[in-house]
């Protein structure tokens, strides 16, 4: 199986099944001297691991992450850096009926096609617990960016038709909520929306937002290798993203050239600023360096206990009620998840283009 690796210069491998032994990730690339220790990676697993609030699947794991390799006296060395999360709570029996039919909305059919064989045990490599491993590299990420004076910060905006209003918004909210909205108000509408949605025995989907600050311009390249081009394919690489926008995204095919068209003034400062930011921060494929934004369209989750119909493999069209334990909506463990995703896209877009400019190359190894 290939595909299990995402990077250039900052690079990861993710590794290990929903229920095998462990979920892991190998981090390639990552400089000597970054402070790290187990406790910043699981702050970060905390916020994706279940069983946490009565809308996360009832599946107890801890989560708890070890340090393998690349880290000595809680700073890497540079080596590769290798992190485990082990399996603790599995229950496979509750998924040995589906070895003989596929799950509508789910990778069991497609699995099928392409390999011949699937693990079906939770979904295996498709499984939303893959995400451990971009959790935990994405935690590294992060302290890169936090050293440049990058900030990423992903949020819930919708769950269903329910929407954040922005004047009530808190950043502090989204650990408090447990739709991790910053808007508490809204908060509250989208939970008993999600308790309906349980009662009849059904999911729920939900539009995650994320803003990056402190990125500066011309991060990025202008053709195959694009800031949002990258950053899009990091985020729907999530099996649960059906949709990605920047800016205005689709509303931009309602606008006029004039309407969208983000102007540029100087400030009283001398510093280059935008008038709007209808691009969402990004430029031919490079940053411009206002505020980078875009929105995630999330899936309801497919496995629900109300009849679906479906077919088996040995010919025969039938009607299933899924078992197992399962989150009534993603969305909210999915926001460290995006945040992850779009820290590891940066570092790595931040190293490649450190050699973009014959100036860079003769400040950095000139003595």
């Amino acid at each position: 199986m290939s595909g299990s690796v995402y990077g250039n210069i900052f690079r990861i491998s993710t590794w290990g099944e929903s229920h095998g032994k462990g979920i892991g990730v190998v981090v390639d690339g990552c400089p000597a001297g970054l402070t790290l220790n187990e406790e910043i990676i699981q702050d970060y697993l905390d916020r994706r691991k279940p069983g946490q609030t009565k809308y996360a699947t009832p599946r107890k794991e801890s989560d708890s992450v070890e340090i393998l390799s690349g880290v000595f006296e809680q700073k890497t060395t540079g080596a590769p850096i290798s992190m485990v999360v082990m399996n603790t709570n599995q229950q496979s029996a509750d998924y040995s009926e589906i070895a003989g039919y596929y799950r509508p909305g789910h990778a069991d059919y497609t699995f099928d096609q392409k390999y011949g064989f699937r693990d079906y045990r939770g979904g295996g490599r498709s499984s939303g617990r893959e995400t451990i491993g971009r959790v935990a590299a994405g935690a590294v990420a992060v302290s890169i960016l936090k050293q440049l004076g990058v900030d990423v910060c992903a949020y819930t905006r919708s769950i269903g038709s329910v929407s954040i209003e922005y004047k009530n918004c808190d950043r502090k909210n989204i650990l408090l909520s447990p739709m991790a909205m910053p808007d508490l108000k809204a908060s509250l509408k989208a939970e008993h929306y999600l308790d309906q949605k349980m009662q009849e025995q059904d999911s729920a989907g939900g539009v995650i937002e994320c803003i990056i600050t402190g990125l500066p311009a011309g991060i990025g390249e202008p053709v195959f290798e694009k800031l949002d081009a990258n950053l899009a394919k990091a985020v729907l690489s999530m099996g649960a993203i059906k949709g990605i926008e920047f800016g205005s995204g689709f509303l931009a095919a309602e606008m006029s050239g004039g309407e969208h068209n983000d102007n540029f003034r100087y400030d009283n400062d001398g510093n280059v600023t935008k008038l709007t930011n209808h691009a969402g921060g990004i430029l031919g494929g490079m940053s411009d360096g206002s505020e980078i934004i875009f929105r995630a369209a999330v899936k309801p989750t497919p496995s629900i206990s109300k009849t679906q119909r479906t077919i088996n493999k040995t010919g025969e069209n039938i009607d299933i009620n899924v078992k197992g334990r399962h989150d009534p909506i993603i969305v909210p463990r999915a926001v460290v998840v995006v945040e992850a995703m779009t820290a590891l896209t940066l570092v790595d877009m931040l190293f490649m283009s450190m050699t973009s400019r014959m100036d860079n190359l003769v400040h950095f190894f000139h003595k």
